[in-house]
Formats: C-alpha cells, sequence, structure tokens
C-alpha cells in the first residue's frame, strides 16, 4: 500500500514539475513569435512594353551579308586570311571522316591508348577512331581536344560576305546507339 502511495506522490509531483516548464515554454515561444515580423520588400510594377513600328528602307537590312560579317567579326570569331590557312587546308590529302557531314557522325566512347584519348565516332554504321588533329567534316574540321564526353573540332567556314572564319563545333557523348 506504501508503494502505490508513493507512486501517486510521484507521479503527481513529476505531472505539477512539467506544467511550469511546458508553460515557460510557451511563453518562450509565443514572444519569439510575436518579435519576428516578415521583411518583405515591395515588388517593383512591371515595365510597359511598347511595341515598335517597322518602317520599311531607312534601315540595315537585317538579312544583309554586311550585317552577317559584322556579327561574325563582332562576336570575336577571328577572320582567317584565305591566303596561308586555306590555302594550306586545300593542299593536305583528305581524310576519310571528311566525306561526312558531322551530322551524320556520332561520339559513341573514349579510349585512352599510349596516354592519349581517342575518341569512337559512329558514321554510317562503322567505327571511327580518331585523335586530335584528325580532319572531320566538310568544312576543314579538324580535331582539337578530346575529352570523355565530347569532341570540340575547329572549322573554317565561308560567311555570306565571302569571307572565311572560324568557329568551334563540338560532337557530343552518344548514350545510346541509334541503329
Amino acid at each position: 500500500m506504501m508503494r502505490l502511495f508513493w507512486s501517486l506522490a510521484a507521479c503527481g509531483f513529476l505531472s505539477a514539475c512539467g506544467n511550469d516548464a511546458d508553460q515557460d515554454l510557451r511563453q518562450w515561444m509565443q514572444s519569439q513569435y510575436n518579435d519576428s515580423k516578415p521583411r518583405v520588400q515591395p515588388i517593383h510594377p512591371p515595365t510597359q512594353f511598347v511595341p515598335q513600328s517597322y518602317e520599311l528602307g531607312g534601315g540595315e537590312d537585317p538579312f544583309g551579308s554586311e550585317r552577317s560579317a559584322n556579327l561574325l567579326q563582332g562576336s570575336g570569331q577571328a577572320a582567317v586570311t584565305s591566303s596561308a590557312l586555306l590555302v594550306s587546308e586545300q593542299r593536305r590529302r583528305k581524310e576519310p571522316l571528311e566525306a561526312h557531314p558531322m551530322e551524320e557522325m556520332g561520339m559513341v566512347g573514349v579510349l585512352e591508348r599510349n596516354g592519349r584519348k581517342v575518341a569512337l565516332l559512329s558514321v554510317g554504321g562503322l567505327l571511327h577512331q580518331v585523335q586530335v588533329g584528325n580532319y572531320v567534316g566538310p568544312n576543314f574540321g579538324r580535331i582539337t581536344r578530346i575529352t570523355d564526353n565530347e569532341i570540340t573540332v575547329r572549322e573554317i567556314v565561308q560567311d555570306t560576305a565571302g569571307e572565311w572564319s572560324e568557329r568551334q563545333s563540338t560532337l557530343q557523348l552518344k548514350e545510346e546507339l541509334s541503329r
């Protein structure tokens, strides 16, 4: 009987202590909630769109060859002098993959041979091994870099103004082979 009395007394004592701690916690939470106020900055209204009318003539032709040439030179692509670089490209012996457009090629893997990366290209159902320095595509495309995920190719193309310029193209690694 005495044990029952002491256990009930202990439960009552512990429940009385829990009430004070619980009440203190609730008061602290309420004071923190009251002290915190959201800081929202007002959103500026959107700017009004004003349509511009197109006036024929008097301006630069958006499809003209001068505009294309200016865009190519203004974007940092160096103009290639047709005397040195293009002549040397035309005199060299063509490689087999230059007969195929870049769109037909797909990078399917990378190997490492003697410390150098060799890429595997799928062209017309056949696998070809290429490395830095090989040529691909009809635009004098020379492979400049091979990584695990892509091949970087420097091409020499002619723009609408007849100027030759360099551009960088990439062949991305294909996850699945299409047959």
